[in-house]
């Protein structure tokens, strides 16, 4: 039996500053594409200043993200930085596939509360929209990841809340 588990970033955990935060153990095993879901944003977080990323099932849209291998000592920390105890996200397993076309079965976390209505990202309203800190760290950590260019060109068409006060996530990314 495994002392590790596959987990597929999506959102802030896309960069390894990040989530090496709470889960040291982590390494970035390889991206991949989470078929027939999309990426969207709903619940106002305090520890960023606006909404966190979650994704939706929703056919014929993909959501790129990491693929990190973690000790299965991280799975709680992993879990509690989620908001899984706080019924914020739950945990999922589903099939994500890399870009040579291998199907690994990886954990994920959606939202509790999803939309209910599609809206174009670049459409959302102010409500729904990330902290300038919480995108760049998105971007920065597709970039690091090396997902598809044009994946992080969608990514950039994201507004975010322009809030600029200070976020609750327990370290610097802002000279990330």
């Amino acid at each position: 039996m495994s002392n590790t588990f596959l987990y597929f970033a999506y959102g802030s955990n896309l960069l390894m500053k990040r989530i090496h935060f709470n889960n040291p153990t982590a390494v970035r095993k390889d991206i991949g594409c989470l078929k027939n879901y999309r990426l969207d944003f709903i619940t106002f977080t305090k520890r960023w200043g606006g909404a966190a990323a979650t994704i939706v099932p929703t056919e014929n849209f993909c959501v790129w993200g990491a693929i990190w291998e973690l000790d299965k000592c991280n799975l709680s920390t992993l879990d509690c930085q989620e908001g899984v105890t706080d019924s914020i996200y739950f945990p999922l397993i589903v099939n994500v596939e890399t870009l040579s076309g291998a199907i690994l079965e990886c954990r994920v976390y959606q939202q509790c509360s999803t939309p209910k209505e599609y809206i174009k990202p670049m459409l959302l309203p102010k409500e729904r929209r990330p902290s300038p800190l919480y995108l760049e760290t998105v971007i920065k950590g597709a970039q690091e990841s090396k997902l598809p260019n044009s994946y992080i060109n969608f990514l950039k068409t994201i507004p975010h809340n322009g809030y600029k006060g200070e976020c609750e996530i327990g370290l610097s990314l802002r000279e990330v």
